[in-house]
């Protein structure tokens, strides 16, 4: 059966507070997902919500479609782009973490991305909206590690 994903990520600052919001559906069975963090970027939220649906799926083998509005997503993967990280080990890239547990569990699945204009009046994909942006509103949010230890690693080169 097919499952199709919409997903989207927010960032109030950028960087700054931050969420993402997944929805999954396949047949009559629909789920939604999201969860905020302290200080994160919109890119680091629009990849872990595709992630974060990705990983949410029972069976390997599955066929995936997955509509989101990040360019970043889309193209990174569409165009080969992530591909040519992964070979360079992420050398001078961002997002490292994501990106690697990204290919791990995308290679699991059948996936197509479709980019879609965000708030264009697409219900699911305004939904994704709404639990991304209440999900970066949240008290007490955790810390987004793998922004945090990159960013020391900046600082680092800047000393």
């Amino acid at each position: 059966m097919k499952i199709t994903i919409y997903t989207d990520g927010a960032a109030r600052g950028n960087p700054g507070p931050g969420g993402y919001g997944v929805v999954l559906i396949s047949g009559v069975h629909r789920k939604e997902l999201s969860q905020g963090f302290k200080l994160t970027t919109n890119n680091r939220m629009e990849l872990l919500a595709v992630i974060v649906g990705l990983e949410a799926l029972k069976n390997e083998g599955s066929i995936v479609e997955i509509f989101t509005d990040s360019r970043y997503v889309v193209d990174s993967v569409e165009k080969g782009w992530v591909l040519d990280w992964e070979k360079k080990s992420f050398k001078k890239k961002k997002n490292p973490d994501l990106w690697m547990r990204f290919l791990k569990i995308y290679r699991k699945h059948k996936v197509k991305f479709h980019w879609i204009k965000g708030h264009s009046m697409i219900k699911e994909n305004e939904v994704c909206d709404q639990l991304a942006v209440r999900a970066s509103m949240g008290i007490n949010l955790p810390d987004d590690l793998g922004y945090q230890s990159e960013d020391k690693n900046d600082q680092t080169k800047i000393l």
